[in-house]
Parts: structure tokens; C-alpha cells; sequence
């Protein structure tokens, strides 16, 4: 069983509010159809739950493998994947905003979800997810574009064509924590309901023609505090995904 895991962008990205230790946010996802891991499900002999591919982080941070914890005690899901290992074949840059890890996670949930006949619905599948972290409910619904709101759990397709996006991603490694922290400390807003409904209803290429990329993104500022080189590669007709490092442009139209 083979899957392609997709990266997203944020159009835009605005900070709602404080719940707990989240941020809320106000958000449109949009699924780049240009670039994806590619997750399978391969014989093995190990026994034991193993992931085979090259990641940044230890197997208990792998977000492939939370999944895995929260999926086990259902039926046939651990005694699937002691004669079966997870491949992830990565080309989505790790900790660049693009949601590699949670495509992955959300990917591996839909993928057992079939295997294994657990006959999960979309909504039940977002409920595991969004214990997994906030990006993964949005990679869930499989939506192409999607409005996202409250942690990352309310998820609504906005129907639009689909876009021609382009990434790159300097090879900087943007920590969301310390961006956090600099935008609560320095540069603390909260997006009115008027612009968040706004911005909700509008295209994707509409918010772009009319959004630089200082007002489409509230992390790009704190970002640029945080990595100042970052400042070099926004050019025009460039915008800033999540809290980076990558950079994204339309080119439908």
C-alpha cells in the first residue's frame, strides 16, 4: 500500500487568541500538489513498529509514530505492523513550515484507517489527529483548500480552483517555539472578526494580490527577528508558510 503525503502552505495566517498553552488562529491551508513524501507499507521481519526513512528527530518525536500510539488499541493495528514497517520516502523539507510531519501523520492515520478496516469517519479521524498537533486535522479531510480555524481542529474546504504553487526553503531551521515566543512578546496582535471573515471568504489569489507578505503572515516578522537572513529571499511576489523557513509563490494567473 503506497500513499503520497502532501505539503501545504499558509495563504495567510493570523493570530485569534490564546487557549491554554495553543495560539488560535486564523488560517487558509492550501495542499501543494508539486510536493510529497511518498508513505508505504513494506514487509518485514522485525516485530516490532519501525519507521524506515530519514528523519530529523528520534522515533518516539516522529509524528508517524504518535499516530501509531494512538491507533494500536484498535483491532488488528499492532498485529498489522509486527509483519509490516512504515516507509516514508521524504521530500518535503523537515521544520520548514510546509507540514511535512503532520501530512505524514495524517497520511499514516488514513492509510491504517484502510488496511486495517478500522471504518473511521473523516471526523473521528480528526479527533486522533488533533492530539497529534495542530497542522494534522487540515491534511485529514483531504481537502485541496481549506479555511482553518480554532487550534487547527475546525477544518472547512473553501472551494477554489486548484493553485500552481512553488516553494523553496533556505536551508535555515526556524524553531516555532522561539517564534512564538518572540511574536507574544514583540509583536502580540490579535486579528479582528471583521478581517478574519473577510479573509475567510476570499480567494487565494485575491489575498495575495492584496496582502504583502509582512500582513498575510503574523509569524514572518517574529521569524525575521529570530533569522535575520531570512529577510533575504523575500522578493517579490514571495510569501512566508507557517513560522518558516520556506517561502511560496502562485504562478495560476
Amino acid at each position: 500500500m503506497e500513499k503520497k503525503s502532501y505539503a501545504k502552505v499558509n495563504i495567510f495566517l493570523k493570530i485569534a487568541g490564546k487557549r491554554d498553552n495553543y495560539h488560535e488562529l486564523v488560517s487558509r491551508f492550501v495542499r501543494v500538489h508539486s510536493l510529497y513524501d511518498v508513505i508505504s507499507f513494506v514487509k518485514t521481519q522485525r516485530k516490532a513498529f519501525d519507521i524506515i526513512g530519514d528523519f530529523g528527530c528520534k522515533l518516539e518525536s516522529n509524528t508517524v509514530y504518535k499516530a501509531y500510539n494512538l491507533l494500536k488499541e484498535y483491532d488488528g493495528v499492532e498485529e498489522f505492523f509486527l509483519t509490516h514497517s512504515v516507509k516514508v520516502e521524504k521530500n518535503i523539507p523537515e521544520f520548514a513550515g510546509l507540514g511535512g510531519g503532520s501530512s505524514n501523520a495524517a497520511t499514516f492515520l488514513i492509510m491504517v484507517n484502510e488496511v486495517c478496516n478500522l471504518n473511521l469517519s473523516k471526523d473521528e479521524l480528526c479527533d486522533i489527529a488533533v492530539k497529534i498537533g495542530a497542522d494534522v486535522p487540515f491534511f485529514v479531510y483531504e481537502y485541496d483548500s481549506a479555511n482553518v480555524t480554532g487550534i487547527g481542529e475546525i477544518v472547512e474546504k473553501f472551494d477554489e480552483d486548484v493553485l500552481d504553487i512553488q516553494t523553496i526553503t533556505p536551508k535555515i531551521m526556524c524553531n516555532t517555539g522561539e517564534i512564538f515566543t518572540l511574536f507574544r512578546k514583540n509583536y502580540y496582535k490579535q486579528v479582528s472578526q471583521e478581517e478574519a471573515n473577510k479573509l475567510l471568504s476570499m480567494k487565494s489569489l485575491d489575498i495575495i494580490s492584496e496582502y504583502d507578505i509582512k500582513k498575510a503572515n503574523d509569524l514572518y516578522e517574529p521569524a525575521i527577528e529570530a533569522k535575520s537572513e531570512l529577510a533575504n529571499y523575500a522578493n517579490k511576489n514571495w510569501y512566508f508558510s507557517g513560522s518558516g523557513s520556506s517561502f511560496f509563490r502562485i504562478n495560476n494567473g
